[in-house]
């Protein structure tokens, strides 16, 4: 491999068919509860008085297409039941018990599946943006790992949603600079958010600004890790999961004021535009050609391959932000089916989501390649392509696989039917599982749950059917009131 194929200008350089960079494990770890949008509306109620803000609020968190977010607590949590919001402090306290507990068992789950040693890896990539605190929070996982403390770390932060594909590349660059000296590189990428317990510090912002903050509505936690290795000395094993022929990033012109996520003493504020969901859609089909036109390996049969030639995963940033690069990249629901899954069973993770998806993605036959792509403050576009394994794991029994100890859908509420953008996706029960090889820490030891990461999927193909849950809220134009409903970051 030469020093050409670091290069990631698809004007004067391309990508060449041997970079030999593969994912090798993935793991994803969501914490113990499921809360659906009735959450909202019981603190809403138990500390606001009503208001025209709030009351528009909660209808559009009715109409997100979310039916679960995966949360550290459930409404009934300490922190967010206090006579005032939780403080930086408060929750800085909280992210370096439960942030570092989730990311632990994530990076454990991703080691497994890659089969290599602790002591073989050689940098850490981690990424977050709803902790800001110094040491980082990778410095206590690699503690709690019991990596070396030598290990090369780079903790992304500023790039919010984007951060899981961002630190993809980042991690890329470096497997590259180690197989031009020759060198072994097994990266662990970490992404890790914990957004619930900034419920109050929303709600605060709504009632006494009478804001219409749709980020209330959406976001989620979750911890998500993967190996990448750069093939040297590399034993012959399973294979990857993902090799990557790869990726772009770019920053969409005079778009930084649209989307960002501010500090403040009661943790961050989102902020964002009418215009992210346009702009964000709009960016995606330049991109992905430039980025095609970047591998040579993709026009093989001399000819380029569409959009539609790809399975997609896309980060799940709110529903018109999926169903705009449908649209835009004319896709069916089926190329995007594990993100609209994700977003619908656990919400917008930020950062953690997009190694949800792939995570999720593999679990079906599809096509042989994948785009992977999210958008973040800037307004940054990452985009990935990547080549998956010929072979589908177990949906159960992948080390990969969340493990968490999740109350079902069908637990909390019975049989549920979700129609999201014409999909119909019915949910089944699975029995959680745990690795006997690699144990994963519980935060309630003793209560088993029951996940629905195996849960059946039927889609509706009726394009007469888009939207037609969202209208109430949104109106015809996919807003409420003006407002975009719930697409940000």
């Amino acid at each position: 491999m030469s020093p050409s194929a670091v290069s990631t200008s698809t004007t004067n350089g391309h990508f060449e068919s041997d970079l030999n960079l593969a994912l090798v494990g993935l793991g994803v770890e969501y914490p113990p509860f499921l809360v659906g949008p009735e959450a909202l509306e019981v603190l809403a109620n138990r500390y606001y008085p009503p208001s025209t803000a709030l009351k528009k609020v909660l209808s559009i968190n009715r109409f997100t297409g979310i039916e679960t977010r995966a949360a550290i607590g459930d409404v009934d949590h300490p922190l967010v039941n206090q006579p005032n919001a939780p403080s930086i402090k408060d929750l800085n306290t909280l992210f370096r018990e439960e942030g570092v507990r989730l990311s632990v068992n994530a990076c454990k789950k991703a080691i497994s599946e890659w089969g290599g040693s602790i002591d073989d890896i050689t940098h850490i990539v981690s990424t977050t943006c709803t902790n800001s605190a110094n040491p980082g929070f990778d410095h206590f996982v690699v503690k709690q790992l019991g990596i070396r403390s030598s290990v090369e770390k780079i903790l992304l932060h500023g790039i919010g949603c984007s951060g899981g594909m961002a630190a993809i590349r980042t991690a890329a660059h470096l497997a590259l600079g180690s197989s031009y000296r020759g060198k072994p590189a097994r990266i662990l990428i970490l992404a890790c958010e914990i957004s619930s317990l900034l419920v109050r510090s929303e709600l605060d912002s709504i009632n006494q600004d009478q804001q219409t903050r749709v980020g209330v509505c959406l976001f989620s936690d979750c911890a998500s890790a993967a190996i990448l290795s750069n093939g040297v000395g590399e034993d012959d094993g399973p294979g990857p999961v993902y090799e990557i022929l790869g990726w772009k990033h770019q920053i969409i012109d005079d778009s930084e004021e649209d989307l960002g996520f501010d500090v403040d003493p009661l943790g961050w504020k989102v902020v964002l535009t009418q215009r992210v969901p346009t702009l964000a859609s709009a960016a995606v089909s330049p991109c992905f050609e430039d980025l095609v036109n970047s591998i040579p390996e993709l026009h093989e049969a001399g000819q380029s391959p569409t959009a539609a030639s790809f399975d997609w995963a896309l980060h799940p940033g709110g529903s018109l932000i999926i169903t705009g690069v449908e649209q835009a990249m004319k896709l069916t629901p089926q190329h995007l089916q594990a993100s609209y899954e994700i977003y619908m069973k656990y919400g917008n993770s930020s950062s953690a989501t997009i190694l949800s998806v792939l995570n999720k993605l593999r679990e079906t036959e599809g096509k042989d390649q994948v785009v992977a792509c999210a958008f973040g403050p800037g307004i940054a576009l990452e985009m990935t392509i990547l080549r998956r394994r010929k072979e589908v794991a177990s949906s159960v029994n992948r080390p990969g696989h969340n493990a968490a100890n999740c109350i079902s859908h069908t637990d909390r509420a019975g049989s549920r039917n979700t129609a999201i953008n014409g999909n119909n996706i019915t949910h089944a029960n699975g029995t959680a599982k745990t690795m006997d090889d690699f144990p994963i820490e519980s935060e309630q030891p003793g209560k088993v749950g029951t996940t629905t990461d195996n849960a059946a999927s039927s889609w509706n193909d009726d394009r007469e059917a888009t939207a037609e849950g969202f209208s109430r809220a949104n109106g015809e134009n996919g807003s409420a009131g003006g407002l975009p409903v719930e697409d940000l970051d």
